[in-house]
């Protein structure tokens, strides 16, 4: 079983330049245990992205991250 993320409460706190929202969220592990976190997070807009390819091996770097917002 992966990690699986369920969203409990998205509040917004801010909505001036930059959107600030408090974000309430729990994290069920893979032995099953829940683990709730609480977190502040700046909603700054799109982002960008890089694909590293190496080219002698043809092959491509990839990670897996969570972010919040």
């Amino acid at each position: 079983m992966s990690q699986t993320i369920t969203l409990i409460k998205d509040k917004i706190l801010s909505d001036n330049y930059f959107t600030l929202r408090n974000i309430t969220y729990d994290l069920t592990r893979r032995n099953g245990e829940v683990i709730r976190h609480k977190r502040e997070v700046y909603d700054r807009g799109n982002g960008a992205t890089i694909l590293l390819y190496n080219s002698t091996k043809k092959t491509v770097v990839l990670v897996r991250q969570f972010r919040v917002a």
